[in-house]
């Protein structure tokens, strides 16, 4: 579920992202040093026409998933196939290569196939 507070009366604070588009790549799984499995796919999204980058029509965002669940139901997609993803947005730090380091992702809640990819 998204994180919700009250802000000054009526206004909300939320962590919401829902997003509807195609899997660039084949989830992969991965083992992280904790001993945990995620599994991660990259999901491409329309970007709205702007005035500021009218060269960038896409954007490809990073989704981890951590739920055993999600995990049976996402190592069955495709590169192709079209996706309604929903969760939160997450900022993980890691070490790599003796540095620390950070990755913005979409930490996926629930998700679905709306088309499978067609093949040939």
């Amino acid at each position: 579920m998204a994180t919700q507070g009250k802000v000054d009366g009526d206004a909300k604070l939320a962590n919401e992202v829902r997003l509807i588009g195609r899997i660039s790549q084949e989830p992969e799984s991965r083992e992280l040093p904790s001993g945990d499995t995620i599994w991660t796919f990259r999901v491409v999204v329309p970007r709205a026409p702007a005035a500021v980058r009218p060269h960038q029509s896409v954007d490809a965002l990073e989704c981890v998933v951590w739920s055993g669940r999600l995990k049976r139901f996402v190592r069955t997609w495709h590169a192709g196939d079209v996706v309604e993803v929903s969760g939160q947005l997450r900022r993980r730090f890691y070490r790599a290569g003796g540095a620390a380091v950070s990755r913005v992702e979409v930490e996926v809640s629930s998700g679905r196939v709306i088309r499978r990819a067609t093949s040939g």
